[in-house]
């Protein structure tokens, strides 16, 4: 059985796969499509990414693909720890410039599911977090684009200062959302 939960903009949403544990460990299908479609993911998803991040404190992000390239993603940790968040960048959206943090790590299972339409990025919690992530669209580097993580409009409560974190030079310059202009209606 596969749970699913909303969060705060209801687009979002959590998913925790069944864990069969043993004094071996554990096994989990973390994905089928026809599972997931019954909780309302209808995605193909066509490509699979990951990420190690050796140090505490890296952000990645705030990334997302513009149409016809834009990526729905499910998150998900293998090791290590991240606070996820994304960001609505949905014009037409009453939740348009908000965002949903949560933390997520390999002990749990938990994944997140965030839609087409927001900006994601993580700050990792652990030294070598290992992220895995799967898009709907493959990646497309002319339609790349990103919010800069700190953007003090966003409200987000990052676990780093800006002089602590460990962005790559491309985070760094990065535009604020006033910036961005219209990306996804």
């Amino acid at each position: 059985m596969l749970e699913s939960r909303s969060l705060a903009i209801p687009d979002v949403k959590v998913i925790r796969p069944d864990r069969f544990s043993d004094a071996r460990g554990y096994f989990s299908e973390t994905f089928q499509r026809s599972t997931f479609a019954q909780k309302g993911i209808l995605h193909d998803f066509v490509q699979d990414n990951q990420s190690c991040s050796k140090r505490i404190g890296t952000v990645r992000g705030l990334h997302f693909q513009r149409p016809p390239f834009a990526q729905a993603k499910l998150i998900r940790v293998l090791s290590g720890a991240i606070l996820d968040v994304a960001v609505d960048l949905r014009r037409s959206s009453p939740s348009f410039g908000k965002h949903i943090a949560i933390q997520l790590d390999g002990e749990s299972g938990e994944q997140v599911f965030i839609p087409k339409g927001f900006a994601h990025g993580f700050c990792t919690l652990q030294s070598n977090t290992v992220v895995l992530y799967k898009v709907d669209q493959v990646y497309a580097p002319s339609h790349d684009g990103g919010v800069y993580w700190a953007d003090p409009a966003l409200e987000i409560e990052w676990p780093v200062t800006t002089s602590e974190a460990q962005l790559s030079p491309k985070d760094q310059i990065l535009p604020a959302l006033s910036q961005l202009g219209c990306v996804f209606d």
